[in-house]
C-alpha cells in the first residue's frame, strides 16, 4: 500500500552530496520539499534541478527545506552538477540524496519492494516511477504528493503556491480556492460553526450556506 497524505514520511539515513544525513533531523523544525529522479543525466530532470536552484531564495523565505533524489551515486551527482550549471545556469545549491540501494525509493512507494537493491544497470526507463514531488511539514506528516511522467517537467511555481496554501491553512481555519493565490479571498473551513465562524472572521460573504468567504486572514 502506498503512502497516504497525512502518513509520517520515512526516516531514512542517506548519502548526499552534503554528507550523511539523518532525514527526520535533516528537516528540523522546517517545511520541506523532497523531489525525486530516476537516473542522473537525463534531460527533463537536468531542467526541474536547474530551476529549482534558481527558486530556493523562495523556498527559503518559507522556512522550506529542498532536498533532490536520484537512482545514482554521489560522484554522478557531482558531475550531473556541472552540466547542469552550464545548460540551466544555476548550480543545485540543496543536497542531493544517493539512492544507490533504491532503499529510499522503495519506502516511499516508488519503487517495489521486488526493484532489486542495487541501481546499477538500471535505465531512466525502469525508474520512471521515480517522479514525485513530497511536501512534508515540521510534524513530519505528508501534506501533498505529486506524481509526474518522465516526458512532463514538474512546476515548481505551482509547489510554491501550494506550500502558500498549506501554511496559511496550517495556522488559520481556512481552506484556498480554485487557483488561490496569497492575499486573495479564502474559505472559512467546513469545520467551523457559524457561532465560532463569528467570533473568529465577523461577517463573511456567503453565495451558499456551505460557501463562506473572507479576505486572506494574512493579508
Amino acid at each position: 500500500m502506498g503512502l497516504s497524505l497525512g502518513a509520517t514520511a520515512p526516516d531514512f539515513t542517506a548519502e548526499t552530496t552534503e554528507g550523511t544525513i539523518q532525514f527526520h533531523d535533516w528537516i528540523g523544525d522546517s517545511w520541506a520539499v523532497l523531489f525525486s529522479h530516476p537516473k542522473d543525466f537525463t534531460p527533463i530532470c537536468t531542467t526541474e534541478l536547474g530551476r529549482m536552484a534558481k527558486l530556493k531564495p523562495e523556498f527559503d523565505k518559507r522556512n522550506v527545506k529542498i532536498i533532490g533524489l536520484s537512482v545514482d551515486a554521489v560522484d554522478n551527482h557531482a558531475r550531473w552538477a556541472d552540466d547542469i550549471e552550464e545548460t540551466q545556469g544555476a548550480r543545485p545549491n540543496y543536497p542531493m540524496i544517493a539512492d544507490t540501494d533504491l532503499a529510499v525509493s522503495k519506502a516511499y512507494g516508488m519503487l517495489p519492494a521486488d526493484a532489486g537493491e542495487n541501481c546499477e544497470g538500471r535505465t531512466p526507463a525502469d525508474n520512471q516511477t521515480v517522479r514525485n514531488v513530497f511536501i512534508i511539514g515540521p510534524d513530519k506528516k505528508l501534506k501533498l504528493i505529486l506524481v509526474y511522467p518522465m516526458t512532463t517537467g514538474r512546476n515548481f511555481d505551482e509547489v510554491l503556491r501550494v506550500i502558500d496554501s498549506l501554511q496559511l491553512t496550517a495556522t488559520h481555519r481556512v481552506a484556498t480556492p480554485v487557483d488561490w493565490k496569497p492575499g486573495e479571498d479564502v474559505v472559512i473551513a467546513g469545520s467551523v460553526s457559524n457561532d465560532e465562524a463569528k467570533q473568529i472572521f465577523g461577517d463573511w460573504k456567503e453565495p451558499k450556506p456551505y460557501i463562506r468567504i473572507v479576505p486572506d486572514p494574512t493579508s
